[in-house]
C-alpha cells in the first residue's frame, strides 16, 4: 500500500529525559493503527508530530501532497457560544459548502452528525456532556473528508454505545486512521496493526500486523527471544570478564580485537538490562476486618430528577466480596446510584439500609485535586510520611510506588497528566481501609500496565466493589455481577458484561422488528370489514404459541455458543473457532427472523 505519511529517525525530548529516539513510523492507505505504551512514552507527542503541530528534535516527516489530515485531541473543548452547526460549518471547506445541502449544511455533514446521534444542530457545545463533546469533535473531523484521521484517547469520555458507534465507524471507514488508546477491546475490534512505544524495544517500538491479541502473542515471542539473548550475552560477558581480569596483552591483533568485542558485549548487556527494567505502579487496596455479610440493602428505591425517572422499584443487596459493574448509556444514572450508595443524596422514595459503621471509599471521576497543591502534600497531607497497612512509609517511597521520583514531589498537581492525577487519587484511596469501594471511571488516562495492576488489586480486594467504567475488558475480568440501567426506570441484573451486551443487542433487534411490523401495518391499505374480522388463523395461532418457547430456546443456544467461544481452548483451535463463529452468525440471523415473525403475529393477535 502507498505510504501517506513517513516519519524517519525522529526524536523528541522534554527537559533532560527523551520521550523517544530515532523512531521511524509510516502510515499507508487503509491502515488502522492502534498505538499503545506506558504513560510518558510519547504517544500523544507522536500523533502531534504526524499532524504537524509539533516538530521533532531530529529526523524528518514527509506527507504526500494534497493529503488531508484531521486530528482529534484527548480533551474536546469548544468556544463559548459555539453550536453543533457552527462548529461543523467552520470545519467545512469551500468546495463542500457549494454541494447539495440539507438544513443549510452539505449532505455529508448532516449525514456525519446524524450517524453521531445529533438531532438538534443548534445545541450549544458547552451544554453537551463529555461523551457528546467527544462525538462532536469526531464529527467535526469527519466532515473535513480526511485521508488520515488521528485520534488521541477517543474512548475516554464515550459511553459503551458511543464506543460501539466509533468502532463501527472506523471498521468501515474509507480513510486511514491512527488511534492512541488503552481500551483493549476497542483495539481488538478496530486495529489492523498495533504499535507499542516502549524503551524495552531496540528500535523504541514494536509494530505488529493484526489486532491486540495478535500483538500480545508477538510481544511475548519478542520478550522471550530478548530474554534468551540476554542470557546468552550474560554468559559470554562472564567468560570475557574472566579473560579480561587475567590481564591479556593487547599487543597481538587478535587479543586487541577480542578486548574490543568484550567491551561491546558488556555495553550490549548494559543496554539489555536497562531496557528490561520496567517500572510499574504498586496498587493494593486495604479492606477492613468486617465480617458482616450484607453491607448495603436497597428496597424499592426510586429516584427521579427533572421529571425523569432514572430507576424505580430497585431491590438489591450489596454483599461482601461482590464485584458489581454498573452499565448503561450516558445519563442512565450510574453515577447517581453511586452517590445514593455513598449517602451523598437521598432516594425519591424507598429505603437504603447500610451496615453499622460502614466504611465507604469513593473514587470520583471528576479528579477533584487542588491544582496548586504540591505533589508531596497531595500524597501525604499531614507530614512527610503516611500510614499504610499499619506501617509508616516516607513520602518519597510512597511516591515511588506510583512511579513518581523525588524531583516530582515539589511540582504542583496541576502540572500532572491525567494518568498521573489518577495515580495520585488511587494513592489517596489506598490509605483508607474500606468495606466497599465505589469506583466511578477509574480507568480514564491509565496506561495498559497500570490497568492490569489495578485489575489484579480489585480481584484480590476482600471487601465489596461497585465499578462504573467504559472499559469492557475490565468489566468482564473484574465484575461477578452486572447491573444494567436503561435510564427509563429499569435496572436488570446479569451474570457478566457479555450477557448484558447480548441481551441489549436482542432488545434492539426486538424493538427494530416491532417498528418494522408497525410501519408495515401503517403503510398497508386497510379494509374496514377485513380489519374488524382480523384475527389469527388456526395455523397462525399454533405458530404464535410455539414461537415464544422457540425464541427462548434459541437465545439459550446462542448464549451457550458464545460461552464456548470464550473458552481459551477454543480460541487456540482455529478450525473450531471459525466453525463456531459461523454458527453464532447463523443463530443471530435465525433469531432475528423469529423476532420479526413474532412481532407480525402479535400485531395481528392484538
Amino acid at each position: 500500500m502507498n505510504p501517506i505519511i513517513s516519519a524517519k529517525d525522529i526524536s523528541k525530548r522534554y527537559g533532560s529525559a527523551p520521550l523517544f529516539q530515532n523512531v521511524s513510523f509510516t502510515v499507508a492507505e487503509g491502515n488502522r493503527i492502534g498505538i499503545i505504551g506506558p504513560n510518558g512514552s510519547g504517544k500523544s507527542t507522536l500523533l502531534e508530530i504526524l499532524f504537524g503541530r509539533v516538530l521533532p528534535d531530529t529526523g524528518e516527516v514527509a506527507v504526500r501532497k494534497r493529503t488531508k489530515v484531521s486530528y482529534v485531541a484527548q480533551i474536546s473543548e469548544f468556544a463559548s457560544g459555539d453550536t453543533v452547526r457552527s462548529i461543523v460549518e467552520r470545519a467545512l471547506n469551500h468546495k463542500a459548502a457549494t454541494a447539495e445541502t440539507i438544513e443549510g449544511l452539505p449532505f455529508r455533514a448532516v449525514d456525519a452528525l446524524a450517524r453521531a446521534g445529533f438531532k438538534d444542530l443548534d445545541t450549544k457545545a458547552t451544554e453537551l456532556s463529555g461523551g457528546w463533546r467527544k462525538r462532536l469533535a469526531i464529527a467535526e473531523a469527519l466532515v473535513q473528508a480526511p485521508d488520515i484521521l488521528l485520534l488521541d484517547e477517543p474512548t475516554n469520555h464515550l459511553d459503551l454505545a458511543g464506543i460501539k458507534w466509533l468502532e463501527s465507524l472506523l471498521q468501515s471507514a474509507p480513510f486511514a486512521c491512527v488511534v492512541v488508546s488503552h481500551d483493549r477491546y476497542f483495539l481488538e475490534n478496530i486495529a489492523t496493526e498495533v504499535v507499542e512505544l516502549n524503551r524495552i524495544y531496540v528500535d523504541g517500538l514494536l509494530r505488529v500486523d493484526g489486532n491486540y491479541s495478535q500483538f500480545l502473542e508477538a510481544k511475548a515471542e519478542y520478550i522471550h527471544a530478548q530474554g534468551k539473548r540476554q542470557d546468552a550475552v550474560e554468559n559470554r560477558v562472564r567468560t570475557e570478564s574472566e579473560w579480561l581480569r587475567r590481564g591479556p596483552k593487547a599487543r597481538a591483533t587478535k587479543a586487541k580485537a577480542r578486548i574490543d568485542r568484550a567491551h561491546e558485549m558488556i555495553q550490549e548487556l548494559a543496554d539489555l538490562n536497562s531496557r528490561s527494567r520496567v517500572a510499574t505502579a504498586k496498587i493494593d487496596f486495604a479492606a477492613t476486618d468486617r465480617r458482616t455479610k450484607d453491607l448495603i440493602e436497597l428496597a424499592g428505591v426510586h429516584y427521579s430528577i427533572g421529571g425523569r425517572t432514572l430507576f424505580e422499584g430497585l431491590d438489591f443487596t450489596f454483599r461482601s466480596q461482590m464485584r458489581v459493574g454498573l452499565v448503561g448509556p450516558n445519563g442512565s444514572g450510574k453515577t447517581t446510584l453511586l452517590r445514593l450508595l455513598q449517602g451523598e443524596i437521598r432516594p425519591s422514595s424507598g429505603a437504603i439500609k447500610r451496615a453499622d459503621a460502614l466504611r465507604i471509599v469513593y473514587f470520583d471521576q471528576n479528579r477533584s485535586l487542588d491544582p496548586n497543591v504540591p505533589l508531596r502534600r497531595a500524597l501525604a497531607p499531614d507530614s512527610d510520611s503516611v500510614i499504610y497497612q499499619d506501617r509508616v512509609v516516607h513520602v518519597a517511597a510512597w511516591a515511588a510506588r506510583f512511579l513518581f521520583n523525588g524531583e516530582d514531589l515539589n511540582q504542583p498537581v496541576g502540572r500532572l497528566s491525567g494518568g498521573e492525577r489518577a495515580r495520585v487519587l488511587i494513592a489517596q484511596l489506598m490509605l483508607q481501609p474500606a468495606d466497599i469501594l465505589l469506583l466511578d471511571e477509574p480507568t480514564n488516562d491509565l496506561d495498559i500496565p497500570t490497568l492490569e495492576i489495578l485489575e489484579e488489586s480489585l480481584l484480590e480486594f476482600a471487601g465489596a466493589l461497585v465499578l462504573v467504567t467504559h472499559d469492557r475488558y475490565m468489566l468482564d475480568r473484574v465484575s461477578n455481577t452486572v447491573l444494567g440501567l436503561d435510564g427509563l426506570g429499569q435496572v436488570e441484573p446479569f451474570a457478566d458484561y457479555s450477557q448484558w451486551d447480548v441481551w441489549q443487542q436482542l432488545q434492539e433487534k426486538k424493538a427494530g422488528a416491532n417498528n418494522l411490523a408497525t410501519q408495515s401495518a401503517r403503510s398497508a391499505p386497510v379494509d374496514p370489514q377485513r380489519a374488524a374480522k382480523k384475527k389469527l388463523s388456526y395455523m397462525e395461532a399454533r405458530e404464535f404459541a410455539a414461537l415464544e418457547s422457540s425464541i427462548a430456546e434459541a437465545e439459550r443456544g446462542l448464549e451457550a455458543t458464545r460461552a464456548t467461544l470464550a473458552d481459551p481452548a477454543v480460541q487456540s483451535d482455529a478450525p473450531r473457532l471459525l466453525r463456531l463463529c459461523a454458527e453464532v452468525d447463523e443463530a443471530e440471523k435465525s433469531l432475528e427472523k423469529q423476532y420479526a415473525r413474532w412481532a407480525v403475529l402479535e400485531g395481528k393477535n392484538g
